[in-house]
């Protein structure tokens, strides 16, 4: 812990905040949380405002921001902290487009201060077993599988359906970013995209990939999954086969259990986010949004029943 803990504002009151962030926060001696901005939630015991300019007016001081509103209106949120040389935590998506991000990169480096894609899943505990198991090995295939159930997970969330709002992806990408940390670099050869005809953002995707050396990897999304949720990631190696399973909490091989810890995303994430502030450096890897936008990009899309009527 550092004698003088960074003073963080966060922006954008709402599920993942109270599920994740501020109980991450209050055990965290690396942070004080000073304000909230958010047009309709708030948290207890400290100023709250309903804009992120209301609040950088107000509370000078803060040192940093965690911006957790939706994805469609980060950029703008983002840009006026990093103007006001404030360091930067983005939840993911980091942003709606990929050209949004890298403008905030140049944007911090210009500005002194430090920016944060926060993929949280790719600090799930079993992980780095996983990436350590894989270079070990000779890779034959790969599987992503990660089906729930939006209506458990996102309940009357209807941003996630408009436009920028990822749809499937929004889950989908926590997938990506645990792949492209695991698994050789790849590229998007054919998609199919599932749109209900009553929302404006996938509700299913099916997707294959290839790396350079031609090694197959299919990935498939469904957010209508009942009964127990899935977020796998196979791979078939020359060592036998690989099981991440659990959204990266459990690591198997043929079948045996080798590596398996309780989650702590959120607390790694923000430890993470104080060694960049302090250290000067910035941590934005948009592989993961990469591939969404090629998925989009490349993607046929079917309509399929309305729901959620």
């Amino acid at each position: 812990m550092s004698s003088n803990p960074i003073k963080l504002g966060i922006v954008g009151v709402g599920k993942i905040v109270r599920d994740q962030h501020l109980p991450a926060l209050a055990k965290d001696q690396d942070y004080r949380l000073v304000a909230a901005a958010s047009r309709h939630g708030k948290v207890e015991d400290i100023p709250n405002f309903p804009t992120i300019e209301a609040m950088l007016d107000a509370v000078p001081e803060l040192e940093a921001v965690s911006l957790c509103m939706p994805p469609q209106f980060r950029y703008d949120a983002a840009r006026t902290a990093l103007v006001a040389k404030k360091h930067v935590f983005l939840e993911k998506p980091p942003g709606a487009t990929v050209s949004e991000v890298e403008d905030l990169k140049a944007l911090a480096a210009a500005n002194g201060v430090c920016l944060f894609a926060s993929w949280h899943s790719r600090y799930a505990p079993a992980v780095e077993a996983a990436r350590a198991f894989l270079r070990s090995t000779k890779i034959r295939s790969a599987a992503i599988i990660w089906k729930e159930d939006v209506r458990r997970w996102h309940p009357n969330q209807e941003w996630i359906w408009a436009p920028g709002g990822f749809g499937v992806f929004d889950p989908g990408i926590n997938a990506l970013s645990i792949a492209t940390h695991i698994l050789p670099p790849m590229f998007i050869s054919s998609a199919e995209l599932d749109f209900p005809e009553n929302r404006a953002s996938p509700v299913a995707a099916h997707v294959t990939f290839r790396t350079s050396d031609g090694l197959p990897v299919t990935m498939e999304l469904d957010w209508l999954q009942t009964g127990p949720q899935s977020w796998d990631i196979l791979a078939e190696t020359d060592r036998g086969k690989m099981v991440l399973s659990g959204g990266g909490s459990k690591l198997a091989v043929d079948g045996r259990v080798v590596h398996e810890e309780p989650e702590a995303e959120y607390p790694m994430l923000y430890r993470r986010f104080a060694e960049i502030v302090r250290a000067g450096t910035s941590d934005v890897d948009l592989a993961p949004l990469q591939h969404v936008a090629d998925a989009f990009m490349l993607g046929k899309r079917n309509v399929v029943q309305a729901f959620f009527d």
